[in-house]
């Protein structure tokens, strides 16, 4: 069983590095922001309160967020690990987590914190904002935006450092590269994926 959270700022490519550090282990990549997209997009009686919120530009309060990640931690494949990304994001939510793993007999096993130069981030997102048209993503807004995930993690970093758990790897470089700083760092804590993923990386 292997339990992973993933933090990083806007735009040092954790959404990719998610998706194969999913498969590499063999588990679900959870992320809040997916299953809030989700359930907004479906109209569920969970996505027209999530909804509520974000129409009002309000953050989605910690009660909910919990609720959301406990009740998809509880599904079939979620039972031999899981990687978070996005959540948590505050010292509640981190409370709330652990309180759950404690419930279920399990713990986190690492947190991959992906870091990346501010400078290249901003380009990085601004080269996407032009590819997708988002005009309201100018270079102030992607700078509040990483001040802003500063803020928020700086305290889960430390919490979780302090704990032991924290592997910081380079998000900067090709994507295959990345993956293997950060499978690299994994094994040598013992945290070893599967041998068809380690073989095609």
């Amino acid at each position: 069983m292997t339990c992973l959270l993933l933090i990083g700022p806007p735009g040092a490519g954790k959404g990719t590095q998610a998706e194969r550090l999913s498969e590499a282990f063999a588990v679900p990549a959870i992320s809040t922001g997916d299953i809030f997209r989700f359930n907004v997009k479906n109209n569920t009686e969970l996505g027209v309160k999530v909804k509520a919120f974000i129409d009002a530009g309000a953050y989605v309060p910690d009660s909910l967020t919990n609720e959301i990640v406990s009740d998809r931690l509880k599904q079939a494949d979620a039972v031999a690990g899981f990687l978070l990304d996005g959540y948590p994001r505050t010292a509640d939510q981190v409370q709330e987590l652990d309180r759950l793993l404690e419930a279920d007999g399990t713990a986190l096993d690492a947190v991959v914190l992906i870091v990346a130069d501010t400078e290249e981030v901003v380009a990085r997102l601004l080269k996407r904002a032009a590819e997708q048209g988002r005009a309201d993503d100018t270079a102030d807004v992607i700078r509040h935006r990483l001040s802003v995930y500063e803020e928020q993690t700086a305290p889960l970093i430390d919490l979780y450092g302090s704990r032991g758990l924290v592997v910081t790897v380079d998000g900067l470089g090709a994507v295959d590269e990345v993956t293997g700083r950060i499978l690299a760092a994994l094994a040598a804590r013992g945290l070893n994926a599967t041998e068809e993923a380690a073989s095609t990386t």
